[in-house]
């Protein structure tokens, strides 16, 4: 017996210095890409101090302030140089990074490709443009994190499909953009590289999962970005940051990235498909980055994108649109002035000449607790909850972690207990997700020839209306920290879309005001229950953030999407 005692206190003292050592690696792993990061941050200021030194007289400013396609204009006719706009906006980001901890990583070879385009015959539609991309859109050399300790060993071999276009048309990728871990998340938080804040407001977040786009580029420190969609990922940052974004139709722009797909992280296939797009200050920037991007260069890299050239007349006509609307899709009742933002602009809209038509999303909560939480939970959170090396989790996603780490058995029970609650709409999505799992193959296949009839049906009753476009809400303002954790039930303006492949984009159009604030200590939501008011907590405080409306179209048609935001657009900065 003693024998046995002594092999059993060293076999569980063994087991825990391996876990000890297991976690100790992880943690030097993640303090050597911090310190990866922080040098890189050094050279580049060190590099920017010198071409201070040389041009103590540029003029800074004046460059910041210019719109894209002024700036672009400028670049092509030679009266400004890539170098100078190039050097201008790492200057502008190393300050924004301080404030926000927006940026993940420099790219010094941002000054090859300076280089490089000015050996070009042609100047590319983005020549000279400096453009700052998500972590996770693969740049040769560097890592593609995101967020994960996993994806911390490997280098991307060669650039994304993206990328390639990018450079192809004289854009100059300057810097990658910190996102939430796992991307699972609409704040920007991960424990490699820690929290971004919004830079309007350091106790809000910008957002996610492409929170470091939006609180880079709304700072100033970049001019155009590109992030990713999955279930807001563009458009949430975009709301909360008060930017233009654009989630296109998946299939549109390349996603195509050897390392992630060879990986598996961020890219399981999916009936709900991530889509990349353009974030930028103004609308026309988002549409030149579309005309730039969907070009021959990226129909013969990847053959999979259509080959669907940018339709210039269907942005720039003026002729009225048929726009259906709503202000609250019946789920997840968002804050008095993100509804008080769809009335304004439908006003606006009308009083334009615009015709707008009554128009209910059908059967949301069908699409959230079912189609949406069925594609991402399918197996019950396994494959997810693989990529959390060493157990490192990130606060932010504990709740939804620990809901994964149920039992089947007490998952199975959870559901038959919990079906009742779930047919009232009185069932927290955390807690659905943890039910929702599909038990077979064929279920599996049911689940998703049951989002190919929910997309008829929307696109029947679109067709019925005779609709160009949709003007709905999106969600904002901007939470607090560490509350977009606690209220995934609330992205349901954003998810629908994703689940039905449509395009859709984020246009600013007013600010919260005080009385939008003294109304929103009357929100009680649906019920008054504890998640309407973890609500109320978590977008308190917002005088002066910026407030927006979310614009969608049919599949493939993303000139029509930017055509209607460049409207709203038009009647905010006129009003």
């Amino acid at each position: 017996p003693s024998a046995a005692l002594a092999l059993l206190c060293g076999s569980a003292a063994a087991v825990v210095v391996w876990k000890w050592l297991g976690k100790r690696q992880i943690q030097k792993k993640m303090e050597e890409a911090r310190r990866t990061r922080d040098e890189g941050v050094k050279k580049m200021a060190k590099a920017v101090q010198q071409w201070r030194e040389q041009v103590p007289s540029a003029q800074t400013d004046t460059i910041l302030s210019l719109p894209l396609l002024e700036l672009t204009k400028r670049l092509r006719e030679g009266s400004l140089s890539p170098k100078t706009v190039l050097y201008t906006y790492l200057e502008k980001a190393l300050e924004v990074t301080q404030q926000t901890n927006c940026l993940r990583h420099f790219i010094p070879e941002c000054e090859e490709q300076l280089q490089s385009i000015q050996r070009q015959s042609e100047k590319g539609l983005l020549y000279g443009i400096p453009v700052s991309i998500k972590d996770h859109i693969g740049h040769k050399g560097h890592l593609s994190t995101c967020g994960l300790v996993q994806c911390l060993d490997t280098l991307m071999q060669e650039d994304s499909v993206l990328v390639k276009v990018l450079k192809k048309q004289g854009a100059i990728p300057f810097a990658m953009t910190n996102v939430p871990q796992s991307l699972f998340n609409y704040d920007c938080s991960n424990p490699i590289f820690g929290q971004t804040l919004n830079p309007f407001n350091h106790q809000k977040s910008p957002g996610g999962s492409s929170g470091g786009e939006g609180a880079l580029i709304a700072g100033g420190g970049s001019i155009l970005g590109i992030g990713s969609d999955i279930g807001g990922s563009i458009r949430l940052p975009s709301s909360f940051c008060g930017l233009c974004g654009l989630k296109p139709t998946a299939e549109r722009l390349s996603i195509w990235c050897p390392y992630l797909l060879n990986v598996g992280v961020c890219s399981h296939p999916t009936p709900v498909p991530c889509a990349l797009g353009p974030m930028a200050r103004d609308v026309d920037s988002l549409a030149l980055c579309m005309k730039a991007l969907v070009c021959q260069e990226m129909f013969r890299l990847d053959p999979t994108v259509p080959p669907i050239p940018f339709d210039e007349e269907a942005y720039s006509s003026s002729a009225p649109l048929r726009v259906g609307y709503y202000d609250t899709d019946g789920y997840f009742p968002l804050p008095p002035c993100m509804r008080r933002a769809v009335q304004e602009t439908r006003e606006a809209l009308q009083a334009a000449g615009h015709e707008l038509v009554p128009f209910s999303p059908p059967r949301i909560h069908y699409v959230m607790n079912e189609l949406f939480l069925k594609t991402f939970f399918a197996d019950g959170g396994r494959a997810w909850l693989d990529v959390f090396t060493g157990g490192i989790v990130d606060p932010g996603l504990k709740a939804q972690v620990n809901c994964c780490k149920i039992p089947k058995l007490v998952k199975k029970l959870l559901a038959l207990i919990l079906k009742p609650l779930q047919s009232l709409h009185l069932l927290k999505l955390e807690t659905i997700a943890t039910i929702s799992t599909c038990r077979s193959v064929k279920e599996m296949w049911d689940h998703q020839h049951q989002i190919a009839v929910y997309r008829s049906e929307f696109i029947a009753q679109w067709m019925e209306l005779r609709l160009d476009a949709v003007l709905c809400p999106v969600l904002g303002p901007a939470f607090t920290t560490r509350y977009p954790g606690k209220l995934l039930t609330a992205v349901s303006s954003t998810m629908l879309y994703n689940v039905l492949n449509f395009p859709a984009g984020v246009v600013p159009v007013s600010t919260v005001t005080e009385a939008d604030e003294e109304e929103l200590k009357l929100y009680q939501g649906f019920c008054d229950d504890p998640w309407d008011q973890t609500l109320k907590q978590a977008v308190a405080g917002a005088v002066g953030l910026p407030v927006a409306v979310q614009c969608v179209a049919l599949p493939w048609r993303e000139e029509l999407c930017l055509r209607l935001m460049k409207e709203v657009e038009t009647l905010r900065r006129e009003k």
